[in-house]
């Protein structure tokens, strides 16, 4: 089967699951503060609702395994007094195996994002990125993103 990046489908639903535990690895690692250890973003019941919801489609990189995914969604300012009219896609999460890292996994599924966006006429691509992941900012910058606005934090 030759690799591909698709929406993903309730079978997919343990791959995606062993790639949360693995972002939030990364994430607990960072920010241990925030994070708990070896808990994923959603559950199995989270993910068959987020399947329904066409605002937030997940995208899959299929290699005959789930090797990568990326959560979306679709947000809209409509008639708002300060903001312009804009359709945005947000990346929620992507993430691409650990022991699949370096074969161009996460940029298919963030140009796969893109077009989708486009299609839909969005007009940008948003995400965060949490300070002190380096390898996901230097990744998002290779792809052509710039930085939006910055969240600051104090802690008491």
């Amino acid at each position: 089967m030759a690799a591909i990046v698709r929406k993903a489908e309730r079978s997919d639903i343990p791959g995606l699951i062993a790639l949360l535990y693995q972002a939030d690895a990364v994430h607990h690692g960072i920010r241990p503060d925030l994070f708990k250890s070896n808990t994923p973003k959603y559950s199995e019941q989270d993910l068959e609702r987020l399947l329904d919801d066409a605002d937030k489609p997940i995208f899959v990189y299929d290699d005959g395994k789930i090797l990568g995914h990326a959560f979306c969604q679709i947000t809209e300012v409509r008639n708002h007094r300060l903001l312009q009219d804009i359709k945005t896609l947000y990346i929620d999460d992507i993430c691409v195996d650990e022991a699949a890292r370096g074969r161009h996994i996460g940029q298919a599924l963030y140009e796969h994002v893109c077009d989708y966006a486009r299609s839909l006429g969005c007009y940008n691509i948003t995400l965060n990125v949490w300070e002190g992941n380096d390898p996901a900012y230097a990744f998002y910058l290779r792809m052509g993103m710039r930085v939006q606005k910055t969240g600051m934090e104090t802690i008491l």
